[in-house]
């Protein structure tokens, strides 16, 4: 799993048992469950120890407002975006910073341009 989260540029990944979402594997799992391998080797640990089981989703029609609280909130980076029970996507911190950054900046250049006549 970490192999496949650094070839493909990642931060989470879903785990699926049997197609069906079990749980959520993020960057901080990895470190938890290297610190709490506690002598064991950490080659030897499993995704399904380390990983997220009780997952906080989003859907697509969520407000980003309300979706960027609860992330705070429970102190997620991650969260999986479903459509009729399925996941279609992962929505990160940075997705939601970067949305709203663009969104900012067109109404600044909007409310500048209105100014200048």
């Amino acid at each position: 799993a970490i192999r496949s989260m650094n070839a493909r540029k990642i931060s989470a990944i879903m785990v699926t048992e049997q197609g069906k979402t079990v749980g959520i594997f993020t960057e901080r799992d990895v470190v938890r469950s290297y610190i709490n391998s506690g002598g064991k080797s950490f080659k030897e640990s499993k995704v399904r120890d380390a990983m997220v089981t009780n997952l906080i989703v989003a859907v697509p029609d969520d407000e980003l407002g309300d979706i960027s609280s609860i992330m705070v909130e429970k102190n997620i980076r991650h969260l999986p975006v479903l459509h009729n029970g399925r996941v279609i996507g992962m929505l990160s911190i940075r997705d939601i910073i970067q949305t709203q950054v663009k969104k900012l900046t067109s109404d600044l250049h909007y409310l500048r341009d209105y100014i200048a006549g």
